[in-house]
């Protein structure tokens, strides 16, 4: 079934392409795998998840293939095929070249080379855009439900890509989606998505890990996200990569974007395509994002959305 929307890959060659899954290849280690880099025979590159325990993922693993196997979108990340090995399954994506947003934002080795506030904003954009291709593509909602810096992978050029599919629920309708009972549900899972992305927002403009943060209560997050939008304060918590480079105005419009999306009561959270819109029109007046590549994207259709 799922060879039907994902091609099917020979592990012989796979493995051959990784060197037969050397430590020299090895880019990466989570919770449902290691990453190789591996090298097609024409130089291309591609990144390859392998899963040995898979019996314990397979869920996670069918979530991934069946999301990125029917969706195709500029800021998802590319699934190039799969491959089954007896306990071993392979997942082999388009390789991006510069990682993953959490190492530039919080790596000591990334903060040598900052990340800069356009390719800050660049992100921010182009993640907005493919959530709200998620939520607003039509078929039904797509919610991914693991929104942090660490599955925003980016390319050479910095365009981020969404990844790490395997908790994405597609919601056809409230009555025939697994878990999901009743509309007020259906509206918590993708304001969690909105929530993720506001997270992630934070740390692209105070450099801080925001997910580790501990709050108590939702009465001390607004208490600190109603401070981060003073004046005085929002100097002080700005990343001092940022601190000078004549961008305060444009951070202090994102980081009122970040504060709709980190809303305590989910329902006055803003929709994505709502989100993406106004970061767009960030981009626009900072021109960091030209418009007709926003065009490119007709997918995202504002008549699916209720803003």
């Amino acid at each position: 079934m799922l060879g039907n929307i994902v091609k099917r890959l020979n592990f012989v060659g796979i493995s051959k392409a990784t060197a037969n899954f050397s430590q020299a290849n090895k880019i990466g280690l989570g919770r449902m795998g290691t990453m190789y880099m591996a090298t097609l025979p024409d130089g291309r590159f591609l990144a390859v998840k392998r899963i040995v325990d898979s019996q314990q993922f397979e869920e996670q693993i069918v979530s991934e293939l069946k999301t990125l196997g029917t969706l195709k979108h500029k800021n998802l990340l590319p699934l190039f095929g799969f491959c089954v090995e007896s306990n071993t399954r392979l997942l082999v994506y388009k390789y991006m070249s510069n990682g993953n947003l959490f190492d530039w934002i919080h790596s000591v080795k990334h903060r040598r080379k900052t990340l800069q506030w356009p390719l800050r904003l660049k992100v921010a954009v182009g993640v907005a855009r493919g959530l709200a291709r998620l939520h607003h593509g039509g078929r039904g909602q797509v919610v991914h439900l693991n929104i942090s810096s660490k599955c925003i992978l980016l390319d050479k050029n910095f365009e981020p890509k969404l990844s790490n599919f395997g908790k994405a629920m597609l919601i056809t309708s409230m009555s025939n989606t697994p878990g999901v009972h009743d509309e007020f549900c259906e509206m918590a899972l993708v304001k969690e998505d909105v929530h993720g992305f506001g997270v992630v927002l934070l740390e692209l403009i105070t450099g801080m890990d925001c997910s580790r943060m501990n709050f108590s209560s939702n009465s001390i997050l607004n208490e600190w996200i109603g401070n981060l939008l003073s004046t005085s304060y929002f100097k002080d918590a700005m990343d001092r990569f940022l601190i000078g480079q004549g961008f305060d105005d444009e951070i202090f419009q994102l980081l009122k974007v970040a504060c709709n999306c980190l809303d305590c009561i989910p329902d006055r959270r803003p929709s994505m395509f709502q989100v993406y819109k106004d970061i767009k029109a960030i981009t626009k007046r900072s021109e960091v994002v030209d418009d007709s590549e926003i065009q490119m994207q007709p997918e995202i259709c504002p008549a699916t959305s209720q803003d």
